[in-house]
C-alpha cells in the first residue's frame, strides 16, 4: 500500500468554485403555523355573483334543443318525464337553425315559486327576429341540487302514449 500524500490524509477535497451554479440550498426549517392563504389581488372587490338555477337551466336546454349539446348530457338535470321530453324535443330539432341564419340565444327569464324548492320558469329565446317560449320547472332534490321536471317549448307537452 501506498502511503498518502504528506497533508492530505483525513481532509475533505476543496470546495467547488463554480460562479455558475449556487452554493447550495438552504437549509430546511419547520414553519410554526400553517401557510396562509394568499391575498387576493385586489381585495376590496367583490365575489362575481353566481348564477341562478333558471339561468343555468335555460342555457343547458337551449343548448341541447339546438343540437350544441348531446341529450344524455342533462341525464343527471332531470327528473321524471322530463327527460323524455326533452329527448323528443330534441329528436325533432325544433331550435336547429341553418348555417348563417343565427344562433338562437336566451333573450329573457322570468320565474315564479309556487312554493319553496320550486320554480316555474320561461325563458325567451330569439333567433333573428324570430322570438320562441321555452317553459321548464325546477324542483330542489333533497341533496340541494335543482332538477328539470318538466319542458316545454312553444306551447303544451306532447301527449303521452300508452306505450311509453
Amino acid at each position: 500500500m501506498g502511503a498518502a500524500a504528506p497533508g492530505t490524509a483525513g481532509t475533505r477535497p476543496p470546495g467547488r468554485r463554480d460562479p455558475r451554479r449556487p452554493a447550495g440550498t438552504p437549509p430546511r426549517t419547520r414553519q410554526a403555523h400553517a401557510p396562509q392563504a394568499p391575498a387576493t389581488r385586489y381585495p376590496n372587490t367583490p365575489a362575481p355573483p353566481q348564477p341562478r338555477p333558471t339561468d343555468l337551466f335555460a342555457d343547458r336546454l337551449l343548448a341541447v334543443l339546438t343540437g350544441r349539446r348531446p341529450v344524455h348530457s342533462m341525464l343527471r338535470h332531470t327528473l321524471g318525464s322530463a327527460y323524455d321530453d326533452l329527448s323528443h324535443l330534441a329528436e325533432h330539432g325544433p331550435l336547429r337553425t341553418p348555417r348563417g341564419a343565427g344562433t338562437p340565444t336566451v333573450r329573457d327569464i322570468g320565474y315564479y315559486v309556487p312554493r319553496a324548492g320550486a320554480i316555474e320558469a320561461f325563458a325567451r329565446i330569439g333567433t333573428g327576429e324570430r322570438l320562441r317560449a321555452m317553459a321548464f320547472r325546477l324542483e330542489l332534490g333533497t341533496d340541494h341540487r335543482w332538477r328539470c321536471t318538466a319542458v316545454e317549448l312553444d306551447g303544451p307537452r306532447r301527449p303521452r302514449d300508452q306505450d311509453d
